[in-house]
Formats: C-alpha cells, sequence, structure tokens
C-alpha cells in the first residue's frame, strides 16, 4: 500500500524565505539540501505527496532538478507562487487549484475521511459539521491554530521541514477539541 503525504510552502531558491520566514539557514543551497534531504527521509519512490503550493521560486532548470530528486507522487495544489512549478509540470500528477481528496479509513465517520486541499485557509469547507479535514499553506506558521477546528498548517515552516503522513494528520486532528455542532450529547 502506498503511503499519503501533505506538505506546503519549500520555497525551494527562494533566498528571501530564509529571512521573511526566519529559517535556520545559513544561505539557499543549504536550506534545499535540507528540504531535499527531509522530503527522502519520509517519502518513498512510489508515495503519494500532495503539495499544497509554492514549491519553488528560482529559474525553472534549477527546480526542474530539484523535482527529479524528490521521492514520490506529487500531486500539486496551486500556491500565489507557481511559475517555475507549471513549467515542470511533467513532474506533476496533476496540478489544481482546489481538491477534495477522500480517504477510506475505518477510525473515520461512515469509514471513510474527507480532507479539502487548498492552498489558503478558509474558515468554512465541504461538510466541515461531519468532521471534514482542512489542510492549508501559506501562512508559514503565523496564523495562530484553532484548537476547535479540524484545519491546520501543513507547510514546512510549522513542521520541522518535513512533509506530514497521513497518520500525523490524524494524531494532529484528533488531539484538537472539535465537537460535532449538531451533535447534542457532545456540547
Amino acid at each position: 500500500m502506498k503511503n499519503l503525504f501533505f506538505t506546503s510552502d519549500h520555497h525551494f531558491g527562494h533566498k528571501n524565505i530564509i529571512k521573511y520566514s526566519e529559517r535556520p539557514f545559513q544561505n539557499v543551497d543549504e536550506m534545499d539540501e535540507t528540504l531535499i534531504n527531509r522530503w527522502n527521509e519520509k517519502i518513498g519512490p512510489n508515495d503519494d505527496v500532495y503539495h499544497l503550493g509554492d514549491v519553488g521560486l528560482c529559474h525553472p532548470g534549477r527546480l526542474r532538478e530539484i523535482l527529479d530528486r524528490l521521492n514520490g507522487n506529487i500531486y500539486l495544489i496551486k500556491g500565489n507562487h507557481e511559475k517555475s512549478a507549471l513549467a515542470c509540470r511533467y513532474r506533476f500528477e496533476w496540478i489544481r487549484d482546489y481538491y477534495e481528496l477522500v480517504i477510506d479509513d475505518s477510525e473515520a465517520p461512515r469509514g471513510r475521511q474527507l480532507i479539502v486541499l487548498f492552498h489558503y485557509a478558509i474558515r468554512e469547507w465541504n461538510t466541515k459539521h461531519w468532521g471534514s479535514y482542512q489542510l492549508y499553506g501559506h501562512s508559514h506558521g503565523s496564523l495562530p491554530d484553532d484548537p476547535n477546528a479540524r484545519a491546520f498548517d501543513v507547510g514546512v515552516d510549522c513542521h520541522d521541514f518535513y512533509p506530514l503522513s497521513y497518520q500525523e494528520v490524524k494524531e494532529i486532528m484528533n488531539r484538537k477539541d472539535w465537537k460535532p455542532p449538531f451533535d447534542k450529547k457532545s456540547r
């Protein structure tokens, strides 16, 4: 069985993101190598990775070299910095603005978990009231986490520059104090 991962906001090749996001790297080469290594530590060649945008801000040729070193089948949800990524379409299984992923999971309500994938955080999403998840990036950890919402930032700045597995996402969501809004017993 394939493993499933989520991540966002690598900003490969983007020198200024080190300053903007206070990343602990001396230069862009160190940052890129760390991001590549941490990606490949967790993700195998046949795993599926949903990248929620802002893959890189560099020349498409440089990004192509980086993408060719990354393990996995990459599905791209477009962010606001995708010019270079769009020039490397061959490396993505597909590229979309928004996606609703359904995962068979016996521990989820009705045996299926819906995950809404979007580059930006949103306050309402499909079946939020039934416990669906919303994963986003863009904010680089600058948005406070809502402990009552099944949503959070999967960007690398929030997770020690690693992608998150589906199991890790579930564990984070299960620690939240979310209660179904229409379930009188949970209030």
